[in-house]
């Protein structure tokens, strides 16, 4: 995934643990872990905006993006080769 969540460095910073923050923020401590993981395929901007208000940041300070190695590798890129049947 080319976008990195840099939440557990904001948690630190303000020494609040996952679940004040899920509370806080209105999630559940597991989608917490969804987006702190890496799985998150999509973050609505009603909880960016939550998440910003609760770590007083900006978006940038959560949100990193990074240049995959090969993204038309990816199985559902939209650039990769089509596969042909023999």
């Amino acid at each position: 995934m080319a976008i990195v969540v840099d939440i557990d460095v904001m948690l630190a910073r303000r020494k609040m643990s996952v679940g004040e923050f899920a509370d806080a923020v209105g999630i559940t401590p597991a989608n917490v872990a969804v987006l702190k993981n890496g799985r998150a395929k999509a973050v609505r901007f009603a909880t960016l905006d939550a998440v910003c208000r609760v770590l007083e940041c900006q978006p940038g300070d959560v949100l990193r993006w990074v240049l995959d190695e090969d993204p038309a590798a990816q199985p559902d890129h939209p650039r990769r080769p089509a596969r042909t049947e023999p």
